[in-house]
């Protein structure tokens, strides 16, 4: 069993607010050829989600929220 916790941010724009939840990496599977992944944010609206940036563990919240919000803000979201 891993030891991974999964984080969560949330950020308001606005009027908007942004669910952000980090998932864990997967290892690779050569019979399906899918690669190996690393622990990634991910933004979630509607049921689905969206890759944002990899997590690196360890980080402050505070600069977590400012990747967070410069990825909002490279995405032309307001």
């Amino acid at each position: 069993m891993s030891a991974y916790k999964n984080q969560q941010h949330r950020l308001v724009r606005g009027s908007h607010q942004f669910h952000f939840v980090s998932y864990d990496g997967q290892p690779s599977n050569p019979r399906r050829g899918e690669p190996a992944t690393v622990p990634m944010w991910y933004l979630m609206r509607a049921g689905k989600r969206w890759p944002v940036m990899p997590q690196v563990l360890g980080v402050p919240d505070s600069e977590v929220t400012q990747a967070l919000t410069a990825w909002l803000d490279s995405q032309g979201i307001a």
